[in-house]
């Protein structure tokens, strides 16, 4: 072997070739829709011969309907990553489900894309998860403990979450 080849084998092995950076396999990804309108569950329709029921019937016959709520449009939007967040750990625009600040660590946001669809790489925890429009954060979901919209993220897993954000324009019920 020549000098030149020794040196080259000695650098070489002395400065390995850089790995890959591994790719986050785990975190969230969902869709940010617009609420607005009725989301109210509404009974199913009874036709007269309905009115009373006989033990062992199907309270749901066919021809019932139930009125589902409904998704809105996906919507441009940020979504906020927070450290898991109690209700007592923000400070309320009134009683509205709007919050003025979060008190919990911001662990990561991203933007959607024109559809409200969103990928968010994290690492492997529980976490809660808000939508900000300007300078409020929003998320109406809660546990039994009150911890705001919280979201277990698995190992090795995309955790599916769908979030909303209310219209300035047409009330939410």
């Amino acid at each position: 072997m020549d000098l030149s080849a020794l040196i080259i084998l000695s650098v070489l092995v002395a400065c390995p070739l850089p790995r890959p950076i591994p790719t986050q396999s785990s975190g969230i990804k969902g869709k940010v829709y617009l609420l607005a309108g009725n989301h109210m569950p509404s009974p199913p329709r009874r036709r007269p011969s309905d009115t009373i029921r006989q033990p062992g019937d199907n309270p749901h016959r066919p021809g019932d309907t139930l009125r589902q709520p409904a998704e809105g449009p996906g919507v441009r939007s940020t979504v906020c990553v927070f450290e898991l967040t109690n209700d007592s750990q923000v400070t309320r625009q009134g009683t509205s489900p709007w919050c003025q600040a979060v008190h919990t660590r911001l662990i990561r946001q991203a933007g959607t894309d024109d559809k409200g669809n969103f990928i968010i790489p994290l690492p492997p925890g529980t976490y809660s998860v808000f939508t900000k429009k300007g300078n409020l954060f929003y998320a109406t979901r809660r546990d039994q403990q009150n911890n705001i919209a919280p979201v277990q993220v698995l190992p090795g897993k995309m955790t599916r979450v769908d979030c909303s954000v209310e219209s300035n324009q047409k009330v939410v019920y």
